[in-house]
C-alpha cells in the first residue's frame, strides 16, 4: 500500500509499545533544555501530592494499563487499555459515574492509544488503523466500522483529537528511534475525515507525537513530543509543543541541538523531562498539562506566552498517562501502573 487507506472491516491488530522498559511513546525539534524547578506541592487526597486550592479523590479502579480517556455526551467517562506486550486483555471500557464499576465494552483492539467521540460514534487509534464503533446500546455497539487503514513501515497510532471543523488529527510514531522512515506517515501528525477519507500530512518529522489536545475554542492544536533514545548525554528532554499545519520538525537530523539541522525547524512551548515518555496532554485552567510516564508526575505549563517553563504539578502517580477535564472543570488522571483513575477539582 502506497499510503493510508479508508477501509471498512472489523479485524483488530497489534501493538508493539515497549522501548528499554518503558511505553514507547517519543518526539523531536530544536529548543534549549528548561530547568524545571519543584513548586510547593502539598497532599491534595488519595495520596496524591499538587497545589494546595486543589483535592484529589479515587474515582475508579480496577482498569491497570489505562492508556487513553474519552467523555461521551453524557458525560460518562471511556477509557482505553494497553498492556505493554501482551495484549490480548486490552479493550475499552466505560465508568458511567464515579465510583462505578468499570464495565468492559469493547474487546479485540490491540494496544490502543487514542479515544474520542464525534456525533456519536467513539473512534479509536490503534496500531495499524481506526475503527469508528456506532449504534451504542446499553454496553454494546451495533457496528464496527474501520475507517482507516495502514501501511506497513511506520509507528503506532497514538492520541486522536476532533479539530475545528469536524475533521480528526492523529499521532503517529516513527518506525524506529533515529532513521529515516520510507514511509511518508512515520513521525507525523494526520488529519482526515471522520469517515477515514481525504488523509493529509497535518504535520511531520515528529519522532513520536503522543498526546494531542485542542486548546478550547481555538485552532490551537498543542502534542506531547518523545525524544531520540540514541544520543547518551545530548538526549534533550520531552517536549511540548504547538503544532501548525505544514510544520517540519526536523526528525531525525534535528533534536533540539540547533545549527543548520534544525534551521527553520519550530521551538516547543516547554522542554520537559528526559526520557520522560510524556504521554496524554489536556488544558486545566490556562495551562496545559503533560503526563510523564516514566517520572510518575504531571508537569503544568502556562499558555499565556510563546515559551513557558514547565513545573510539577501532580506527584504520587506511579504512570499517569492518560488526563481528561470534565464539563465541570476537574481533570481526570488515569495512572497505567495502578489501575487508578484520579479527580482532582478545586477544593
Amino acid at each position: 500500500m502506497a499510503g493510508l487507506r479508508a477501509r471498512r472491516g472489523a479485524s483488530p491488530r497489534a501493538l508493539a509499545v515497549v522501548v528499554l522498559g518503558g511505553l514507547a511513546l517519543a518526539g523531536c525539534g530544536a529548543a534549549k533544555r528548561t530547568v524545571v524547578t519543584e513548586p510547593a506541592l502539598v497532599p491534595i487526597g488519595a495520596g496524591l501530592r499538587g497545589p494546595s486550592a486543589l483535592a484529589a479523590a479515587v474515582y475508579a479502579t480496577g482498569l491497570p494499563t489505562t492508556s487513553a480517556f474519552a467523555l461521551d455526551a453524557r458525560g460518562r467517562l471511556w477509557v482505553a487499555t494497553s498492556a505493554a506486550s501482551d495484549h490480548r486483555k486490552d479493550g475499552v471500557w466505560l465508568v458511567a459515574r464515579a465510583g462505578a464499576r468499570p464495565v468492559k465494552v469493547i474487546s479485540g483492539v490491540r494496544g490502543p492509544l487514542g479515544l474520542t467521540w464525534y456525533r456519536g460514534r467513539l473512534y479509536v487509534a490503534s496500531l495499524g488503523r481506526v475503527d469508528a464503533f456506532s449504534g451504542l446500546r446499553g454496553t454494546s455497539f451495533a457496528r464496527r466500522t474501520r475507517i482507516l487503514a495502514e501501511p506497513r513501515g511506520h509507528g503506532w497510532n497514538n492520541g486522536i483529537a476532533v479539530a475545528p471543523g469536524g475533521r480528526l488529527v492523529m499521532g503517529i510514531s516513527s518506525a524506529c528511534d533515529h532513521c529515516t522512515s520510507t514511509s511518508k506517515f512515520s513521525g507525523t501528525i494526520v488529519s482526515f475525515r471522520p469517515d477515514g477519507s481525504d488523509v493529509r500530512v497535518y504535520a511531520k518529522g515528529i519522532r513520536a507525537p503522543f498526546g494531542v489536545a485542542y486548546v478550547p475554542g481555538t485552532s490551537r492544536l498543542l502534542v506531547s513530543m518523545n525524544q531520540r533514545d540514541d544520543l547518551g548525554t545530548r538526549t534533550p528532554g520531552d517536549w511540548l509543543a504547538e503544532v501548525s499545519p505544514g510544520d517540519d520538525w526536523r526528525f531525525p537530523g534535528c533534536y533540539g541541538q540547533g545549527g543548520s539541522a534544525c534551521a527553520g525547524a519550530p521551538s516547543p512551548l516547554a522542554v520537559l523531562d528526559r526520557h520522560a515518555a510524556a504521554g496524554a496532554v489536556a488544558v486545566f485552567g490556562n495551562s496545559a498539562l503533560v503526563a510523564e510516564w516514566q517520572t510518575g508526575r504531571v508537569l503544568r505549563v502556562p499558555l499565556g506566552g510563546s515559551a513557558s517553563h514547565a513545573t510539577p504539578f501532580l506527584t504520587g502517580v506511579r504512570n499517569p498517562l492518560a488526563l481528561a477535564t470534565t464539563r465541570d472543570g476537574a481533570l481526570l488522571l488515569g495512572d497505567w501502573g495502578t489501575g487508578r483513575i484520579y479527580r482532582i477539582a478545586a477544593r
